[in-house]
Parts: C-alpha cells; structure tokens; sequence
C-alpha cells in the first residue's frame, strides 16, 4: 500500500463527496418523514438509537450494582440518593431487581439487537450494491415491536420491579410477585422482532446479490450475518413457547413449571437454555463478522482462510444448537449425558479458534494502521480469547461442579459478551461512522476511549475470576470481609469503563457537528459500501457497482493531495509495434 499523489489518468471516478439533497439523512426532512421511513438506512439509525438508550439505562443500573458492592454490607443501595432517583427504600429485594432488570434490559434490548438491527440494517444492502432489505415494510414493523417490547421492560421497571433473574428462572419466577408478566412479554414481543430480522436479511442475502457476488465474493460480515439469521428464525420460537407457557402457568397453575402443581423446574430450564445458548451465538456471530473485516481492512490485507471463516460462522450456528446442557451439569442430569455435553462444548470452541487464529495470521506482516476501529478489534482479540479459554472451565465436569453459580460465571460472561459484542460493536461504529453520517471523528479522542474501555473492563472483570475460584457465589447483595479487595478494585474498574463509554459516545456525538466532511473511502476497504458517497444517496448507488474481490486491496490507493483513498487501474504496458517495410521495386 504506497502513499503518494495518484497519477493523472489512473484514478477510478469517484463518488466523493455527495451534495445536501443527494444522501438519506436529508432526502426528506420532518419526523414523520423518520416514523414512516422504509429506508433501511434510516431504520437502522433508529435502532442505533434505541439500542444505545437501552444500553445507557443497563449501564447506570450495572454502576448501582458495584457501586453497591463497595462494602460488604452494602452501600450506595441503603443511601438517600438511590431513594430519590428511584422511590423505592432499600431492601435486598431491591438489589435483586436492580441485577434482574440490567441483565434482561442488557441481554434482550442491547446486545441480541445491537448488531443485527443496527449495524446489520445499515449494512447488509449496501454491502449487496442493493438498493433495500428484500421486505422493506417488515423491516420497519421489526422496529416497532422491539420498541414497544422495550415498554414493556420500561413497564417492569417503573411497575413493582422485576426479581427473578434475567433467566426468568422457576419455581420463582412463578411465585414471586413481581413484574414477571410484564416482563415476559416484552420479552416475547422482542423475540417477533428478532424473527423478522433474521427472515428479511436470509431473503435478502439469498436473492439479492448482484451478477459476479457468488457466495465465496462475499463479505465475511453478510456471512456471519446469514449464520446469526439461520440461529434467530429457528432458536428464538423455543423462547416464545417457553415465555407463554410461563404466563399460563402463572395465570392457571397448569402444572408445567411450579412444583406445588407437580410442574418441574428443570423442563423450564432446558427450554430457556436451548433458546440461550444458540442466542449467545446470536449475540458473538455479528461480532465476528465485524472484526474480520476490521482487521483485514485497518492491517490493508487480504483475510486469511477466508473460506474457514466462513465455513466456521455457519459450524457455530449449527454447533450451538448442541451444547445447551454444560449449563445444568449441577441440575441432576445422568453422568453420560454431562460427558456428551461436556464433549460438545469442547467442540464447538474449534471454529472459534479457527477465527482467531486466522485474525492473527492477518494480522501477521500487514501494514497495520492503530485506527481507532483497529484498537477496538485489537482488544476484542485480547477479551474474547479470555472468555473463550475460561469457558474450556466451565465446561469442564470437574472444575464446574466448584465454579458453578459464582462470580467465575459471571467474569467468564462478561468477557464473551461485553469484551467480545460491545467492543466489537463499538469497533463497528467508529468504522463505519463516516459512511452512516458522512463525518470524520477526533482520532485521538476514539483511541483514549478505546483504550480506557480496554483498561476499564480488564480492570473490573479479572478480579472477579479470582473472587469466583475462592467460592464468592454471584447475586449477593452482601458477603464476606475477606472478599473487600476485589470488590472494590472492581467497583474502580467499573468506573473507568463507565468513563471510558461516555468518552466514546463524546467523540461520535461531537464529530456531528465540528468533524471533518467523510470522503466515499477513508479506510481503503474494497467492499461495495466504499463505493458510494457518505453518507448514502437514498437509493444507495447511482448504478450498480462492480463487484470485486472483497479483499483485493491492490488496487486502492492512498490519494494524498485529496486525504483519501481511491481506485486505481492498473498500469498498461503498451508493446510498440514495428512499421511495415515497403519494399520497391
């Protein structure tokens, strides 16, 4: 990848940079023109939105938590302030709502829609060269649903509060007497939603590639895209069926779930776990597909074994709908059916480490440039490598039985979710930024931030590996002396991280205002999108685009009188040919 003026001549035209009337932002102005939209541009910045309020409303829930943790009988729960911001008096009852409702609002409102609805939305057509999703129409009805899912949970909230666990687990969950029904039908309706996203972009991808985009052309993003798809139209029923069974039994006591009606528990359990295990895969496989494209974009290098990545997205869709048991090795199951599950865990970590290990082979020897994006890919490597070799413990029957239900658990998750899906969505939003809203971002503010998280997050959730393996079991709202050292260097940790986020969401929401005009390609990628202006025309392109290589970076170029990357041709070499002879006579 040379720097340098590009040659008069060799320059591929270029969209550059569109005028006021020409991109979706301002093609039609007015609310209402936002409410009734069919674009899939619009609908996907609406969902970016709605995701990050529910993120920033888990977020300050999850502060509450470890602000709370700071001593071992507990802190900022029995202070006047929680009082004032929520009117409720301080009880453990409380706190047990206060970790319910930020893992439910965290699980079902940001992390399974984060990337699907809102970046995926986005994305998926113009990464196609098309000009929509295949249903426009359901498309817009998705977004809906989960808004008024969301009300539901906002319902939860502000009503008598939710205390079950985000797993909605029983016996409890059918005795309790909090917002369980509440709660559960959000949580249904937000599965209508997931549905239908997953519907449209399987259609969409199937029958709306352009002439020369066969499978093996496309970007591993819309791979991991079509694999999270397949997981959300066939897991996300189960959950369905299992939240309305949970209704009924707590408005008819049928006898499915509640003991006291010789019901059974653990049935609830291997319906909500088959659902969840394929939705932790709904959750990481959009992640995926961000990170591979970020680290052969930002290394300016093709991806390594594309092929195996692509071949490994669909293994762990198919792969994940075997190993939902490794969660109830403490539940009773029979000794041979732990070791199958035990054995299938194992297994479905294979096509994991296949992406890693090709990241890093990408990574190897490439002209790496620590953007912004890069970091973030960066550090999702570090974290979801941590989550991933600690889940080989929790899948083991030995070291479980010991780990179970503390807070090993609960680091483990939070590596897999929060240092693999957030910092892979964020990674995903500052690289995408300029072509969403056609604005240049402070590089260094993105990096501080990036860097603060990275600190931030490492900061709170490796103590708690150790506070697990020395039996501090999860969900306490108090606990032993012995463990105030961890705790509080977590809380310190919380804050930074906490911090770290608001400077992120700082330096997007600036850039709005006072960031430079994007150019059509201020990465170098090669896939479709960088081929129109940012932000978007309306209908995305002005004729449809030549579909290349996704990672051929070769013919892309360092434009360095107009800071921007271009295509080139390729140089001619012109073989003079030789006059005739005439000859006389």
């Amino acid at each position: 990848m040379s720097a340098g003026s590009i040659p008069k001549g060799h320059e591929v035209s270029d969209p550059g940079f569109p005028t006021e009337r020409e991109n979706y932002l301002t093609n039609s102005k007015g609310v209402l023109s936002w409410m009734f939209t069919l674009d899939h541009k619009r609908i996907g910045v609406m969902y970016l939105i709605g995701v990050t309020a529910a993120f920033a409303i888990a977020g300050v829930l999850a502060l509450f938590i470890r602000f709370h943790l700071m001593n071992p009988d507990g802190w900022f729960l029995q202070m006047g302030i929680f009082k004032w911001i929520t009117g409720r008096e301080a009880t453990n009852d409380v706190y047990n709502q206060v970790f319910t409702l930020h893992g439910a609002i965290m699980v079902f409102l940001f992390i399974i829609p984060s990337i699907p609805a809102a970046l995926g939305n986005f994305l998926v057509p113009v990464m196609l060269g098309a000009k929509d999703v295949a249903f426009p129409r359901l498309n817009l009805s998705s977004f809906y649903l989960w808004v008024f899912g969301a009300l539901f949970f906002i319902s939860a909230l502000l009503a008598s509060g939710l205390d079950t666990g985000w797993t909605f687990y029983t016996p409890y969950s059918t005795t309790t007497d909090s917002s369980v029904i509440l709660a559960t039908t959000g949580a249904f309706i937000l599965g209508f939603s997931s549905i239908f996203t997953g519907l449209n972009f399987i259609v969409t991808i199937n029958t709306m590639r352009p002439p020369g985009m066969s499978w093996f052309r496309m970007p591993l993003f819309l791979w991991a895209t079509y694999a999270t798809s397949i997981i959300q139209v066939l897991a996300t029923p189960v959950l369905g069926i299992t939240l309305l069974l949970l209704i009924a039994e707590r408005t008819m006591h049928i006898g499915i779930f509640d003991p006291e009606y010789n019901g059974d528990p653990v049935t609830f359990q291997h319906f909500f776990w088959f659902y969840s295990h394929p939705a932790v895969y709904i959750m990481i496989l959009p992640a995926f597909g961000i990170i591979s494209d970020l680290i052969s974009v930002h290394s300016h290098k093709r991806i390594f074994g594309y092929r195996f990545i692509a071949y490994s997205s669909i293994a762990i869709a198919l792969l994940g709908f075997l190993v939902w048991g490794h969660h109830m090795f403490t539940a009773g199951m029979s000794p041979v059916t732990t070791i199958i599950f035990s054995a299938l865990t194992f297994t479905v970590s294979v096509p994991s480490a296949i992406k890693v290990f090709n990241w890093l082979a990408t990574m190897w020897k490439g002209s790496i440039s620590l953007t912004t994006p890069m970091c973030f890919a960066i550090a999702f490597i570090f974290l979801f490598t941590i989550g991933g070799l600690t889940g080989l413990h929790l899948g083991t029957l030995a070291t479980d039985q010991h780990l179970h239900d503390t807070y090993f658990v609960v680091a483990h998750f939070h590596y897999v979710m929060v240092g693999g899906t957030l910092v892979a969505f964020l990674g995903g939003v500052f690289h995408w930024w300029p072509k969403m809203f056609g604005r240049m971002y402070n590089e260094l503010g993105g990096q501080v931030s990036a860097l603060l998280i990275f600190l931030g997050f490492n900061l709170t959730f490796l103590p708690q590996f150790i506070l697990g393996s020395r039996g501090m079991p999860r969900r306490y709202a108090t606990y032993d002396p012995e463990f105030a050292g961890l705790h509080q260097m977590s809380t310190y940790g919380a804050m930074l991280l906490g911090f770290g986020l608001l400077v992120a969401l700082i330096v997007l929401l600036v850039s709005l205002y006072k960031g430079k005009r994007a150019p059509a390609n201020p990465w170098g990628g090669a896939t479709l999108e960088w081929n129109c202006t940012s932000p978007p025309p309306f209908y995305n392109f002005e004729r449809p685009p030549v579909v290349g290589d996704p990672y051929e970076f070769g013919n892309i170029e360092w434009d360095a009188e107009n800071e921007r990357y271009v295509r080139i041709e390729p140089k001619r070499e012109v073989t003079p040919t030789e006059k005739p002879t005439v000859t006389t006579s």
